[in-house]
Order: structure tokens, then C-alpha cells, then sequence
């Protein structure tokens, strides 16, 4: 084991899921040869199931769609690994396994890391800095709505159709934003002046997350950056975001914040006064399902819950074992594909640092013989062993190059010439290899 052992493993517990698949039963044993406590996550403890997994292995039993059932799963763990895939392509399991079970694991997680802070008085590493929470009448005070145009009066007066917007607190006990923009070029926005604890400054956290509901639009949020004392010299950073129908947490790295002005200079987090949501009908895109039929894309409404700030990280909580599509017939190849991107896109959301990997067709035989191509962009083709698989979910544990990043993942092959594809090659010639980092550095953050 002291030849395999990696520091800090046996001060971590890795959730294991789905780990009876092919890749989780190797990435099982990888994490228990470098020293990690492993917990394995399957829904029955049957006896066939038991002698597939080292006797080291704590089992638990629960069902990724049962959000009730992994309450005692997550406990005491600080990573997960996610191996499940659903065993066949009827919808209703795609999205039990691949999508829900994936948003109920990181809930999971989340919970039981906010139980740890609150139970440390706030002072956990996971620990979300709590700009605004929603829960009575008062918490409204402060926002202002707001209205305006992109156009000249001229043009606005010829094509105004209106526009209003309020943000109230319901009966129902809910903080909603909500309205309509029929003026071409209109736009309304929810703004606020942040007030922060004492000691805190946004430049020790890494985004937001909102947790919202409504009728799935899109919106922009804006934050104002500059000396408080002299407001006439901020700047204006915005990242545009995608809701859903229903409730869901939207994550905003600060990194995907751009300077209105091309010439100002990059986001500063230290220097963030003011948030804005703004709702603007360009760029609405009817949502899926009945609910988006006879849409209205000018109206909107947005049920506001809280907003967070996200504490920097440097490694990955939560590693996603999804797939290219590659290899996987093609009568059931774009079910499957739903259901994982839509599994990929809530843990992105979820705020919890993550590492997205998509293999090609999974093969079985050994790993480390063959160099791995490292790309972004569903282009790649060729298969890969899954133990090279299973060697980079655990690599990517403590890997800050890893983390918040998607990549697929496959066999180095030979491009036709002026058609290369892929972005590094980097050959796994033993154990000691460092091959991720390196392969990693190129690739881009929050794809």
C-alpha cells in the first residue's frame, strides 16, 4: 500500500456509486490500494453483490432516485465518485439514474456539508457566505425594480408596448419577481446594494448561487464593481444564466462574468457593491415539455429562495462518470444523451466543485498501455479501457486542474491530416505519472 499511497487519503472518504459497474468496481480498488475509506452506494446488499467488493468496503443501500435513502450514504464523506448509468434506455430509468439520481447526490452532499458548517458555527471550508434569503416580508427590503431601454427615446416610443415588473412576497410565502416586457429593447431589473458580515469580502469566494423557480427564463445578472466611496468610478461585469421550469440552483462562477465595456478590466470579486438580476425578452427560448406550448416569451416570473456565495475550492467534491455517445446505438443514442447532459448541467449547477468525465466506448483490458487523448467538444471516437478510466476519477480527486472541468476522454488514434482533433496526448508509461494535470491545464473551466 506505501507504494500506491497518496497523502491525505486516509483523511478522506470516497462515496462510491454505481459501484458494481465496470468502472466503479475498479475505481473501488484503486481508491482502497492508495489508501481511502470507501463507501459503496447499491440498492440491494445481496450476497452476489457483496462478493463482487473487497470486505473493507462499507455498503450502503439506498436508490439514487430515493432522495430519502442517501441521507446515511453521504454521511461522513467529503467526494463522490458516480459510476451509475441507467441499464436500460426507457426513459422513466435514464432519468431516475442519470439525471435525478445525480441532482439528488449533490443535494445530498450539500446538505450534509451545511449541517457540518453550521454545526463548526460557520467556520467549515465549505462553508457558502449568505448574501440574501427570501423568507418574510423584510427580506424584500432593500431590491428595487427598476425599468429601462437599449434604444433612443424615439425609437423606444414607436415600438412601446409596455412593460411593468414587481417583487412581492405572497401569501403563499414566497419572494417573486415577476412581470412582462412588450417594448422592443425594454429590459427590467432587480437590484440591490450588498451588505456583507463584518470581514467578508466576496474576492474569498469563487461565484454565486441562486436558488430560484419559476417559468424558465433566462436572465442576466449584473454586478457593479468599483470604490464604494465613489460609486462614479464602478465598472459593470455580466453573466447571462438559464433557469428551469419548477425549482432549481444556478451556479455563476465570477469567472464567467465580462466587462460590459470590452476596455474595462477584469471582474475584481473585492470590489462588488451592487447586484441586478435584469429580465430582457431577447435570447428567451421556449422550455420543453406541455409548459411550453402558447408560450409568452415576454413575461416572466422568478421565485427567489436565496443567494450564496460559493467558497473557493482547489479539489473536486463530486466526480461524474458520463459518456461521449460513442458506441451506443443509435436508435437510443440521443435518450441517453438527454438524460446525461441533463445530469451533467445540475451538477454544474449545484455549486459543488466538479470534475465531468466522457469516455469512449469502455473496453476491457488493462490500463496504462495506450496514450489518452484529452478533448472538449464531442469529436472524439475511438474507445478506452476502463481501468484508464477508473485511474482518472481517482486522479482527479486532488487535481485542482480537474476541478469545475468537463473533458472526453479516449485512445490516442491518427487524425487525417488538417483534421486533428484533439487538444494533448499524454502517455501513461507507469503508476508514478502525473499525465492529468498537464493534460488538463489546456482545457477550459465550466464546459
Amino acid at each position: 500500500m506505501c507504494e500506491f499511497a497518496i497523502p491525505g487519503a486516509q483523511n478522506t472518504t470516497v462515496l462510491v456509486v454505481g459501484a458494481t459497474s465496470r468502472v466503479g468496481r475498479i475505481v473501488v480498488r484503486k481508491l482502497m490500494l492508495r489508501g481511502y475509506t470507501v463507501k459503496a452506494l447499491v440498492r440491494k446488499a445481496e450476497p452476489e453483490v457483496v462478493d463482487m467488493l473487497p470486505r473493507s468496503v462499507e455498503l450502503v443501500t439506498g436508490d439514487v432516485g430515493d432522495p430519502s435513502s442517501l441521507k446515511n450514504a453521504v454521511q461522513g464523506c467529503n467526494k463522490i465518485i458516480y459510476c451509475a448509468t441507467a441499464r436500460s434506455s426507457i426513459t422513466g430509468d435514464l432519468i431516475r439514474v442519470d439525471h435525478q439520481g445525480v441532482y439528488n447526490l449533490t443535494k445530498a452532499l450539500q446538505d450534509y456539508n451545511n449541517k457540518l458548517a453550521q454545526q463548526r458555527a460557520g467556520k467549515s471550508s465549505k462553508s457558502k457566505l449568505l448574501i440574501a434569503k427570501f423568507k418574510s416580508e423584510d427580506s424584500l427590503n432593500g431590491w428595487e425594480v427598476r425599468q429601462g431601454t437599449y434604444f433612443q427615446d424615439v425609437v423606444v416610443s414607436k415600438y412601446d408596448g409596455g412593460m411593468d415588473a414587481k417583487f412581492e412576497f405572497t401569501e403563499s410565502g414566497e419572494a417573486v419577481f415577476s412581470g412582462y416586457v412588450f417594448t422592443r429593447g425594454g429590459y427590467v431589473d432587480l437590484s440591490r446594494k450588498l451588505s456583507l458580515p463584518l470581514g467578508y469580502t466576496l474576492d474569498r469566494y469563487e461565484g454565486l448561487v441562486f436558488s430560484v423557480g419559476g417559468n424558465g427564463r433566462s436572465y442576466v445578472v449584473i454586478l457593479e464593481a468599483g470604490p464604494s466611496a465613489d460609486t462614479t468610478q464602478s465598472k459593470l461585469y455580466f453573466s447571462r444564466i438559464s433557469t428551469k421550469a419548477g425549482f432549481c440552483r444556478v451556479r455563476v462562477p465570477f469567472s464567467s462574468f465580462r466587462p460590459v465595456k470590452p476596455d474595462d478590466p477584469p471582474l475584481d470579486p473585492f470590489l462588488v457593491h451592487t447586484l441586478t438580476i435584469r429580465f430582457e425578452p431577447r435570447r428567451q427560448r421556449p422550455i420543453e415539455g406541455p409548459t411550453g406550448t402558447n408560450q409568452d416569451l415576454r413575461s416572466f416570473q422568478l421565485i427567489m429562495e436565496y443567494i450564496k456565495a460559493l467558497p473557493t475550492g482547489q479539489e473536486t467534491d463530486f466526480v461524474l462518470v458520463s459518456c461521449t455517445g460513442s458506441g451506443i446505438e443509435p436508435t437510443r443514442r440521443e435518450q441517453v444523451l438527454r438524460a446525461k447532459r441533463a445530469g451533467e448541467d445540475s451538477l454544474r449547477r449545484s455549486g459543488l466543485g466538479y470534475t465531468i468525465i466522457r469516455p469512449g466506448p469502455l473496453m476491457e483490458e488493462p490500463g496504462g498501455q495506450r496514450a489518452l487523448i484529452f478533448d472538449q467538444g464531442n469529436r472524439i471516437s475511438q474507445g478506452i479501457s476502463c481501468a484508464d478510466v477508473a485511474d482518472i476519477c481517482v486522479k482527479a480527486l486532488h487535481d485542482s486542474t480537474a476541478r469545475n472541468k468537463s473533458f472526453d476522454v479516449c485512445y490516442e488514434y491518427v487524425a487525417e491530416p488538417g483534421k486533428e482533433l484533439y487538444e494533448l496526448v499524454a502517455h501513461l508509461p507507469d503508476k508514478a505519472n502525473n499525465y492529468l494535470t498537464p493534460a488538463l491545464s489546456v482545457l477550459e473551466k465550466n464546459t
